[in-house]
């Protein structure tokens, strides 16, 4: 009865944290469903929408040296309602239509909302719930509900824009039904959530404790290459949003499938993605960082015959069917990419500090990433210039295995020097 009892708690707290991982970036990523909407009633231009993504994924990812005090020192049934009810506050305020500074101001406030105070916290969470033969799944499962939630509430919002107009009144309502969402996971996830020891503690050194977990996790070099391994996955990931002016530019992909690509790249490959990286690093290679030296391998292998496809002459179904089997790889990889912390023997009670580490270098190629390959294919029109952000993804991944080949030794010398 104790374990039944045990395992629904696990099982309702973890599809709570889903819940509020699939609707907290709506607002922040609002490009991705209504890119032209915002040109047209915020009055933005490309680069101005491209300003405010810069904002934020600086913010963010500066953020997460913040997230290395806090973490660890605060709740998460704090600080997840907080930052859950606080970002729909934010939208409520975008749905006035505000100016270009108005917009800035927002998406730096989604950078603190949606990173400082929530995604470290959440992946902190998550490992706690699982023991170590679990952590690929957990985390691959937490990547396909959020994938699950994504879609839900992304289709959602399209219908009540679309129903509402296509104009000005669909976009508010749009943005106004991403906000109340939020919000009312945020309710939710307060009312559903326990708070977590080190925020009972009524030691009076807790702030010296905090300060010696940061300092003893940023001396852990596990840690770091662990972070590194993140970075080059995603290195990789953001090249992905380059598949869609690639169909459109060479391939001449319809207007009408345009959007029906965006949907399965960005939201139907993270729910196959998910479990199949998860149930592949615990049962197949039974090693998160096996598995993804081997992904990283088989994504070096796959952009290289990618690069050499005859794509000028190639059908455009076929030329999908490529781009999506790519993206599926990479997909697999951020399922699991911080599972590895469980297999370097992170401390449970530095978890949080390890993660804000993982994504403070993790995410780091958000800030230059999409700026390298938008300025290649300036640079260089056409195929040239795709060709090239295709050798810099490829370039990535081979760092990353060579990062993620050490790592797996790492792993190995630890667990012999454990069996003798």
């Amino acid at each position: 009865m104790n374990t039944k009892s045990s395992n629904f708690k696990k099982w309702f707290t973890f599809i709570v944290l889903v819940l509020g991982g699939g609707t907290i970036y709506k607002l922040s990523s609002l490009k991705d469903a209504f890119y032209v909407p915002m040109q047209e009633q915020f009055h933005l231009t490309h680069t101005q929408i491209g300003n405010a993504m810069s904002v934020y994924s600086t913010i963010a990812t500066f953020a997460y040296l913040g997230t290395l005090f806090i973490a660890d020192r605060f709740s998460k049934k704090i600080l997840l309602p907080f930052s859950l009810i606080a970002t729909g506050c934010l939208g409520l305020y975008l749905a006035t239509f505000p100016g270009y500074h108005g917009i800035l101001f927002v998406w730096a406030m989604f950078g603190i909302t949606c990173e400082l105070t929530y995604w470290p916290i959440l992946l902190k969470s998550i490992r706690s719930l699982g023991n170590k033969e679990e952590q690929g799944r957990m985390f691959g499962f937490l990547e396909a509900g959020r994938g699950v939630v994504d879609t839900i509430v992304a289709f959602t919002a399209l219908a009540i824009f679309a129903c509402i107009g296509k104009g000005a009144a669909g976009l508010r309502g749009a943005i106004l039904f991403f906000s109340i969402t939020v919000i009312g996971v945020g309710v939710i996830t307060f009312f559903c959530l326990e708070h977590d020891e080190i925020a009972k503690s009524k030691d009076p050194n807790k702030n010296k404790i905090a300060f010696q977990g940061i300092v003893k996790a940023l001396k852990m070099k596990e840690i770091w290459v662990v972070a590194f391994t993140v970075f080059s996955v995603y290195a990789v990931y953001c090249g992905l949003t380059y598949f869609i002016p690639f169909l459109k530019d060479i391939y001449g992909l319809p207007v009408t499938l345009v959007g029906a690509y965006g949907i399965i790249n960005q939201y139907g490959l993270k729910m196959v993605g998910g479990p199949v990286g998860g149930f592949l690093a615990d049962k197949k290679f039974k090693s998160s960082a096996k598995y993804l030296r081997v992904a990283f391998l088989a994504t070096i292998i796959g952009m290289v015959i990618f690069m050499l496809l005859p794509h000028e002459s190639m059908n455009v179904y076929i030329g999908m069917a490529a781009t999506l089997g790519f993206g599926a790889i990479v997909f697999t990889m951020r399922a699991v990419f911080f599972a590895p912390m469980e297999e370097i023997n992170v401390p449970r009670e530095i978890s949080g500090s390890a993660m804000s580490i993982g994504s403070f270098v993790g995410y780091a190629p958000a800030i230059f990433c999409y700026s390298l390959y938008g300025n290649m294919l300036d640079r260089f029109p056409g195929m040239a210039g795709y060709r090239i952000v295709f050798m810099l993804m490829a370039g990535f991944a081979v760092v990353g295995f060579l990062i993620s080949s050490y790592l797996v030794r790492i792993i190995n010398k630890r667990k012999e020097a454990s069996a003798t």
